[in-house]
């Protein structure tokens, strides 16, 4: 029997439905951890070759790439994680399982394909040396800033306290470092924080327009 003003808590399959996208990275990127680490020193080496977003393997396997680099840390798993819950459970909530999860592989998507667009003309203008192509380029960092960019900008006061933590450790280890000199790291960071903050906003922009609009009686 329910009470009269006491709110039953969310069962676990609600809180599961709600963040979908944020349990959905993180238990993913945990699970790409756990691969490499159950794999030997030769067989992870390949894996994160044949997964890495640089300008040969986007030229070969695009999507595959795309899609697997994001679930495999580079570095520890345990800050990953952190960040990743610092940053995408807010931003989940304030935009929604469809609308956060476009955002976020938008904001990776764009950003891989922009930094290392200009690895692959530099390259081929002679800039740099053509071992560029095959850098590794690995790591949820794309998401996350995505979805840091969401939590501050429209979750609630929490979640943007929490993914101003995240960007705070993700500027001190150094994410914008060699922007100047058009890094693939930086300049993909700065691309999909820029998609994040345009697409996020045209789609919160597009839900108060559908929500102000009254069905005729």
């Amino acid at each position: 029997m329910r009470l009269p003003g006491i709110r039953t808590p969310p069962s676990p399959r609600t809180i599961f439905t709600r963040y979908a996208v944020a349990w959905i990275f993180l238990i993913g990127v945990a699970i790409g951890d756990i691969v490499l680490s159950a794999l030997s020193e030769h067989r992870s080496a390949r894996l994160l070759r044949w997964a890495s977003t640089n300008v040969t393997n986007l030229g070969h396997h695009p999507v595959a790439a795309m899609v697997l680099s994001a679930f495999l840390p580079g570095e520890s798993l345990l800050a990953w994680l952190g960040l990743i819950a610092l940053s995408m459970f807010g931003a989940n909530r304030a935009l929604g399982n469809a609308r956060i999860a476009l955002v976020c592989a938008a904001g990776h998507i764009i950003g891989t394909a922009v930094s290392e667009g200009i690895v692959a003309y530099r390259v081929a203008h002679d800039l740099l040396p053509v071992a560029n192509r095959n850098i590794i380029d690995v790591g949820p960092s794309y998401v996350v800033v995505s979805a840091i960019v969401i939590a501050v900008a429209f979750g609630s006061w929490p979640a943007r306290i929490a993914a101003a933590i995240a960007f705070v450790i993700l500027v001190d280890v150094g994410i914008f470092d060699g922007l100047t000199q058009l890094q693939v790291a930086a300049v993909g960071h700065v691309t999909a924080i820029v998609v994040a903050a345009a697409l996020g906003s045209a789609l919160v922009w597009r839900r108060r327009q559908a929500a102000q609009v009254r069905p005729a009686t």
